[in-house]
């Protein structure tokens, strides 16, 4: 193979086949510079020569950049997945079957990501990386350090990205659609409550952001084995009214994102019931200055869950 063109020549070389950059390039759909840039900076590259001098890949060679590919496209950084792919033999290399399986080191279990790594796999549109990101969090550490550490990390990052390149909208819709999935998951009724009344959870009439009442939702299902029913985004207060009668909560949860629907005012309108719901707010659109005596307000996901703790004893 010719190293310029990256044809096969037929030279031999110390066993098995060999490649030239170019049809490697072709192969991994990766650009000739971005493999020499990766043997440069993270020694994984052509580890023979052909009798002409050029520089060989051979089979084991091919087999780790695929890896390296595949965990890059998984949402690792370069650094991280050329470690990865060095790190395993051949026979370990020709066993794995899949960008997941490919990003984690032990066989089986999928690795909790940093927030940069799932920064990455949604700047990617990886939808399967955040997924499978999101739920290794999610069973190993819980709702609220995912959403702490790496939930809030990642909007971050993604906000920023838009204010400075005016772009980016899609990653959000990406990896909010996937988060809502995952909380989903994980919120309503749990086999066994804890307690006979539920927690009812809506959004302020006109406010669209909804993904903190799910990260509510789910935490106290998981962790208080809590039924949660959740009313979502642009909830007239007037269907909240009745849905408080109908169900009769023991705490609603009220969010507002936005300024526009923080006026508290409407607050006072919803029922007294007995036995007495308690009504929480939560969120930074709120006026605080007007709210209701008798409301309690929450300014994070674990004071939320306090005040419901402290409300059922």
């Amino acid at each position: 193979m010719d190293e310029r063109t990256g044809e096969m020549t037929g030279e031999p070389i110390d066993e098995g086949p060999s490649y030239g950059i170019g049809a490697v390039a072709r192969r991994l759909g990766v650009p000739a510079p971005t493999l020499r840039t990766w043997n440069l900076r993270y020694g994984i590259g052509p580890s023979h020569r052909s009798p002409g001098g050029h520089r060989r890949y051979d089979a084991a060679d091919l087999l780790r950049l695929e890896e390296m590919n595949r965990l890059i496209r998984a949402g690792l950084p370069p650094a991280e997945a050329a470690q990865a792919a060095l790190g395993r033999t051949p026979a370990d290399l020709g066993r794995t079957s899949g960008p997941v399986d490919r990003a984690v080191p032990e066989a089986g279990a999928v690795r909790v990501p940093s927030a940069a790594v799932l920064a990455r796999a949604a700047l990617n549109l990886d939808g399967d990386a955040v997924v499978s990101g999101l739920g290794a969090a999610l069973d190993e550490h819980g709702v609220a350090w995912t959403w702490e550490r790496l939930v809030l990390p990642v909007f971050d990052a993604i906000i920023r990205r838009q204010d400075a390149t005016g772009a980016g909208i899609e990653i959000e819709h990406l990896f909010s659609e996937r988060l809502l999935s995952a909380l989903s998951e994980r919120a309503g009724r749990p086999a066994r409550p804890s307690h006979p009344r539920a927690i009812l959870l809506a959004c302020a009439e006109d406010e669209q952001h909804s993904l903190p009442l799910y990260a509510l939702a789910a935490t106290l299902t998981t962790a208080d084995r809590l039924e949660t029913r959740i009313l979502g985004p642009r909830t007239p207060y007037h269907a909240l009214a009745d849905a408080m009668r109908r169900i009769g909560p023991i705490v609603v949860f009220v969010w507002s994102q936005l300024d526009a629907t923080g006026d508290p005012a409407p607050l006072r309108a919803l029922p007294a019931l007995r036995p007495a719901s308690r009504i929480i707010v939560g969120g930074p659109g709120w006026w605080d200055e007007r709210i209701p005596a008798g409301v309690a307000r929450a300014f994070s996901l674990r004071d939320a869950v306090a005040q419901v703790r402290a409300t059922l004893h």
